[in-house]
């Protein structure tokens, strides 16, 4: 049995930042971080972003050394005892906590195909993978048209590959994009070089002597040499709602991040917590709020109790196009577009019931805190009002 103050069940972005939060509140607390993966805790973004620019593989590691952690790889938790205190994992090895943190983030969704030969792109040992393959292969199919598949499909086609990029709807990120700018986001990748397949939804895969033969519902094939998936992910409840916790897309946390056990909490891409700003709850699955609320669970861990108002933020880079986003965006809610240039710059803003959800900077910089000022401020808003409203 190893004993633990604070077990942390996930070795993600949330739980190495969960470890930093008990620091910051408890100096000499034990803490215990179980992961699943192989690698010590990393930054997941350089995975579709900086690690195709260059920057070096060492730079993503998180300094978890710095907060005297005990790190349990290659394992996974399977088993929790709430009244015990108690957690029992792959290896049939058993824990003990004072508190416990379950941050075990969210699995990709998979196709009824292909099995093996699918990379679902998340992981750091799924970039070593597409890496090596890359310095190989030429020709790239990426099925999903949303934030993963998106940026991988610009990294690949940034590193000279052949890409054909599938998308299941209109455009690309037509679920969170307007009609107009993610059409105009699939003829930009046409120009660079992409070949962007819309309302493609892929059926089947087989292997035929000249390589990899990609089926379209309608009957199109493309023959690729590899193929990449990013269809989303679910978040990993399994181990919560076996322990009896409460479940709705997600584990239910109050505030401050507890779960309805009030020695369990919950943090990251698997908890559905109350987002203050938009009075609603919510699950996000983006860096900010992987960092931000696994520093505050962890604190609260330690006994501080920090109320998590925070409004994250996402953001993205594809080839020379960039764009920071805050809120609610979804492309079925009434939008207002204030283009500065049209498609080059400006802000597009989210609405409901005349109040603002949601807001997308569209190559523009340094507007992230007046987007999160102007979502929590309470009244109606007319949308006349909105334009140059942010620069």
């Amino acid at each position: 049995m190893r004993n633990y103050k604070y077990l942390i069940v996930g070795g993600g972005m949330t739980g190495a930042a969960a470890a930093e939060g008990i620091r910051n509140a408890d100096p000499t607390g034990t803490i215990g971080i179980i992961s699943s993966d192989d690698d010590p805790p990393y930054d997941r973004p350089p995975l579709s972003k900086g690690l195709w620019k260059d920057k070096p593989m060492e730079s993503i590691w998180r300094k978890i050394e710095d907060f005297s952690v005990s790190l349990h790889l290659g394992t996974s938790v399977t088993q929790i005892d709430t009244q015990k205190k108690q957690a029992t994992d792959s290896k049939n090895e058993s824990y003990s906590w004072n508190k416990l943190l379950l941050a075990t983030g969210s699995s990709p969704r998979t196709l009824p195909f292909g099995k093996d030969e699918i990379i679902y792109y998340r992981t750091a040992s799924d970039y070593r993978r597409l890496r090596e393959l890359a310095g190989t292969k030429t020709r790239f199919a990426v099925i999903g048209g949303g934030f993963i598949g998106s940026e991988i499909a610009a990294a690949l086609r940034m590193n000279g590959k052949e890409v054909t990029l599938f998308c299941p709807g209109e455009g690309i990120g037509d679920r969170i994009f307007p009609r107009a700018i993610s059409q105009y986001i699939a003829d930009f990748f046409g120009e660079k070089g992409v070949s962007v397949r819309k309302r493609a939804r892929v059926s089947g895969l087989a292997h035929r002597d000249q390589g990899i033969v990609v089926t379209v519902g309608d009957g199109l094939e493309v023959v690729v040499d590899a193929v990449v998936a990013g269809i989303g992910v679910e978040p990993n409840v399994q181990l919560a709602k076996a322990a009896g916790l409460a479940i709705d897309n997600g584990i239910i946390v109050d505030e401050f991040l507890r779960t309805g056990n009030p020695d369990i909490y919950a943090a990251g891409d698997v908890a559905a917590f109350p987002c203050k700003p938009l009075g609603k709850r919510m699950r996000v699955e983006h860096e900010d709020n992987a960092n931000t609320m696994g520093k505050y669970a962890g604190r609260n861990l330690a006994g501080q109790q920090e109320p998590y108002n925070h409004l994250p933020m996402f953001y993205s880079d594809l080839f020379e196009l960039g764009y920071e986003a805050v809120g609610e965006l979804d492309s079925r809610l009434e939008v207002f577009i204030d283009w500065k240039e049209p498609f080059k710059e400006g802000v597009i803003y989210y609405l409901e019931k005349n109040r603002v959800r949601g807001v997308l900077l569209w190559n523009v910089w340094g507007q992230v805190d007046a987007a999160r000022q102007l979502i929590s401020e309470a009244g109606s808003i007319r949308t006349a009002d909105l334009r140059g409203r942010l620069k």
